[in-house]
């Protein structure tokens, strides 16, 4: 990926959609590629290449975001979703990041939030609005009959810091390790668990109660 992040919008709303474009065109190292007005329309830009980032509504007609959202995501791994929408509740989050969203936004959020999500999102991080992270605190309760699918405590405790939202820069720094060793046992850790990304390893450590350990 380059130094620009190249973002595709996509929202029903015209004016929304348009005043996205506008906000996003002030921004240093973004560049929208391209608008849309439902899912089949994103579809359609990333297909077409050169897009990093799609920044996605999930109510739209045609082909709604979450559908839209786990085509890109099926289809064209490299390219991330983050979803900005005007809904938080516990089945939107739940569909979205089962469909493979990388990070979660409501339109409450600021350009500067927009932002620095958006550069989080193309780097591999996963971002959540403060009221989606308090929901899949308390909603993703560990299963006692899932195990941990072979991890060792290392592994562990990677995991456990990358849900707590650290990078992996500090995850070196906390651990007194390499950021070389750090990408190994992420990369070890994603194949146990069958992780893509690190949203989706988000979810598992909470589903697993890993990210509540102390």
């Amino acid at each position: 990926m380059s130094d620009v992040i190249r973002v595709v919008v996509a929202d029903d709303q015209q004016v929304v959609r348009e005043g996205l474009v506008a906000l996003l065109g002030l921004m240093d190292g973004i560049d929208v590629v391209g608008a849309a007005a439902n899912g089949a329309e994103a579809v359609e830009l990333v297909a077409q290449g050169n897009v990093d980032v799609v920044l996605m509504d999930l109510k739209m007609p045609v082909l709604d975001g979450v559908e839209a959202t786990a085509r890109i995501t099926a289809d064209f791994p490299a390219v991330a979703v983050l979803v900005l929408t005007t809904y938080a509740d516990d089945a939107s989050i739940a569909t979205a990041l089962h469909a493979g969203a990388r990070g979660y936004l409501t339109k409450d959020a600021g350009r500067a939030e927009i932002g620095a999500a958006l550069r989080s999102t193309a780097a591999g991080q996963s971002t959540f609005d403060p009221e989606v992270s308090k929901r899949l605190i308390a909603g993703l309760a560990p299963d006692p009959a899932q195990d941990a699918d072979g991890l060792t405590a290392r592994e562990t405790e990677v995991l456990r810091l990358i849900a707590r939202g650290l990078n992996n820069p500090e995850i070196a720094a906390k651990l007194f390790i390499s950021e070389a060793t750090v990408k190994t046992h992420i990369n070890n850790t994603f194949a146990k668990i069958g992780a893509r990304h690190r949203a989706e390893a988000v979810r598992y450590a909470y589903r697993k109660g890993i990210a509540s350990d102390s």
